[in-house]
């Protein structure tokens, strides 16, 4: 995704939402915040996505984690929106702002322009992109898929996990890690910080290269 990435500190842009005027820095606060971003309005795809969110809303709130949507349409077609999606999934509340975007400017600061679609007239739309933005107002991390592919909510979770995980402790996630399962100690952590760092131990992986504070693992 070229313009703003991993890393870069999310601008801070005053959007109109579903919530009324605010400026995404203030929202942000000292909170983790998911930004994602639809096609369309009443689409079906997007519809089922919104849906998904508002369902894992105390899933996000228990890992004090703000949500915030985003579409190209105005907020008149957002709160009707809202019905729809909530009728969706039977028992879902969305509680979560959505930005409107009715004159594609939003996205493309926020890097979540399709680099392919295009609306009737013409014009450029929103991909479907998700970016995870930790409380120094950063992104930690983005998703980007096409328009047929809804998201794995469940995934969302799980890398938010990660990373929070990662933020608290000197430590990494292996491949398919779910919680409760080992994490991987950076190499950056000698094996006396180490000691002094994760007191209920680590086990070292046994490799053929044998390079020494390679591959440690432990339980935090």
């Amino acid at each position: 995704m070229p313009g703003l990435t991993v890393g870069d500190t999310i601008p801070n842009l005053e959007v109109e939402t579903t919530h009324g005027k605010m400026k995404l820095h203030d929202y942000i606060g000292d909170s983790w915040v998911i930004i994602f971003s639809h096609p369309g309005d009443f689409t079906p795809v997007c519809t089922t996505e919104l849906s998904k969110m508002a369902a894992y809303a105390d899933e996000f709130a228990q890992r004090g984690v703000k949500l915030l949507g985003l579409s190209c349409d105005d907020v008149h077609s957002h709160k009707e929106w809202i019905k729809d999606i909530e009728a969706y999934t039977p028992g879902c509340k969305v509680t979560y702002p959505i930005i409107a975007d009715p004159n594609r400017e939003i996205i493309a600061k926020l890097n979540m322009v399709d680099p392919d679609e295009k609306d009737p007239s013409g014009k450029q739309v929103p991909s479907r992109a998700l970016h995870i933005v930790g409380p120094d107002k950063k992104i930690k991390l983005s998703f980007l898929y096409p328009a047929c592919t809804g998201r794995n909510v469940d995934e969302v979770v799980r890398v938010l996990d990660s990373l929070q995980k990662a933020a608290k402790h000197k430590v990494a996630t292996p491949a398919n890690w779910k919680p409760g399962d080992p994490v991987v100690i950076s190499p950056s952590v000698s094996n006396a910080q180490a000691k002094e760092m994760f007191p209920q131990g680590y086990k070292t992986v046994d490799l053929p290269s044998k390079k020494d504070n390679y591959m440690r693992f432990t339980n935090v």
